[in-house]
């Protein structure tokens, strides 16, 4: 991995996997050759499962996190817009009140195609209806010599190793070495702290030559993490994204 400076929009750009990227302050990944903007763990419909058990939790966080992501799309104009998992959050969030606000944003941006590798929520909402215009691929998907995923491969994401199999197309004929993939699902985030004070904020991480997304969703958990010397932890606080130093690792499984 290589990396490079600052860019004057707050994005940090490196070299990952032998592909060109930017993580972007937005808790969002470009791959400027690709055309290609990644996010992971959009989660949405999550309130409104909550409040469909009966737990009183705010409403609007489906509005909000759309409105996040046209703001990604219309500054990026991405060819291909990549869910990395757990775009739906439970089988509540078919409801058309979710499921309506999905297409019909989906419908503001019919040249981009719409790709979602499924999560482990997804598993259990379902796939979007048809009418929601989103292609909807198994984990892992091959594309610009990356595997896109949705857990990361190995202990980090509490997966097996496996040999990147399956979903390879004519339009990705590349075939990404064992290691070199982009993934989701552990929402992580890190910890600053003066003294007294402390902070939590989303971050990027690579370990083992995978990079891990920040949960791109309004209303998520995290998972802590902290860089090493086989850690690199990218912080981000919405305009900037900066490089931690290397410190020890904590772990906690994700919830």
């Amino acid at each position: 991995m290589q990396t490079a400076s600052l860019s004057a929009d707050g994005a940090y750009p490196l070299v990952h996997g032998g592909v060109r990227l930017s993580l972007l302050p937005q808790r969002a990944v470009l791959l400027e050759d690709a055309r290609a903007l990644l996010v992971a763990d959009v989660h949405l419909g999550k309130a409104a499962s909550f409040r469909a058990l009966g737990v009183p939790v705010p409403e609007g966080t489906t509005t909000a996190t759309l409105l996040a992501l046209d703001a990604l799309v219309r500054r990026h104009a991405p060819a291909l817009l990549c869910v990395l998992g757990d775009l739906l959050h439970a089988p509540a969030a078919q409801a058309p009140l979710v499921v309506d606000a999905l297409a019909s944003w989906r419908s503001t941006h019919p040249q981009m195609r719409f790709l979602l590798v499924r999560g482990n929520h997804d598993d259990r909402a379902g796939d979007p209806p048809p009418h929601c215009g989103i292609e909807v691929v198994d984990d892992p998907f091959l594309f610009a010599g990356l595997a896109l995923r949705h857990a990361p491969p190995g202990p980090s994401g509490d997966m097996a190793s496996d040999a990147f199999a399956g979903n390879r197309s004519a339009a990705d004929p590349v075939s990404p070495q064992p290691g070199s993939s982009i993934a989701g699902h552990l929402h992580p985030v890190a910890t600053l702290a003066s003294g007294a004070d402390r902070v939590r904020l989303p971050c990027f991480f690579i370990e083992r030559e995978c990079l891990v997304l920040p949960a791109f969703g309004e209303f998520t958990g995290g998972w802590a993490v902290e860089s090493s010397a086989g850690v690199q932890v990218y912080l981000t606080d919405g305009q900037q994204v900066h490089r931690l130093p290397a410190r020890r690792v904590q772990r906690a499984r994700m919830r």
